[in-house]
């Protein structure tokens, strides 16, 4: 009766160890530039940066009132640089088949890995040409939105899209203008030298002709 009982309450848990905050340290670079009072003031800085071009604007002013060339501006698509590079990527044409047809097989790759969704392709069925009866009907880029990356040259398996490096008329203040159709990537300036020429479509046979192949046989 005298013996002590343990009490059923559950014990405390012993208290958690407090984390030291450790404050992050920037490592410091033994290059590192130091700034001046007269950087870190910042608005001399921004009065300096004004002051080099508003000289350069006035010059050039100057230069334009007085019948002289200012800057050196090269007024593109008139006039080139020298250094323009020949393998820029511009335009994009649809290369021919002998028959004047675009080489295209309407296999949407193009349009599939083009990254900014801008190519659209609808396609027809010609069930006279066993090769690839699909060809496109409607070809389209929309060039209010196009990188100029090259993907669908590179994705293409028939050589039917090129680039050129000229970009004439691309600048227009309507959007809906700038979508390049079918029609004028055939037309302007027009290519049949695809890398991959395209199988011509089977010769129909006549009746007697079928009927000599099949005795042949």
């Amino acid at each position: 009766m005298g013996t002590d009982r343990q009490s059923d309450a559950p014990s405390a848990s012993p208290a958690a160890p407090r984390r030291s905050t450790v404050r992050y340290a920037r490592k410091q670079y033994w290059n590192e530039p130091e700034m001046t009072w007269y950087e870190r003031a910042y608005l001399p800085e921004v009065l300096k940066g004004l002051a080099i071009t508003t000289g350069v604007f006035l010059r050039n002013m100057g230069k334009w009132l007085t019948g002289r060339r200012g800057a050196v501006t090269t007024y593109y698509p008139e006039e080139r640089r020298a250094d323009f590079a020949p393998r820029n990527r511009g335009k994009h044409i649809l290369t021919q088949r002998p028959d004047g047809s675009p080489q295209c097989i309407a296999c949407n790759m193009c349009a599939t890995v083009c990254p900014a969704k801008v190519i659209e392709i609808e396609s027809g069925f010609d069930p006279n040409d066993p090769a690839h009866p699909k060809y496109p009907v409607r070809f389209e880029i929309d060039y209010s939105r196009c990188v100029f990356c090259g993907l669908c040259v590179e994705a293409c398996p028939e050589d039917a899209i090129r680039m050129q490096a000229d970009v004439p008329g691309l600048v227009s203040d309507d959007r809906y203008n700038m979508w390049l159709t079918m029609d004028e990537m055939l037309t302007w300036k027009p290519q049949q030298d695809v890398a991959k020429p395209y199988p011509p479509k089977p010769v129909p046979l006549t009746r007697g002709e079928s009927a000599r192949r099949g005795r042949d046989q």
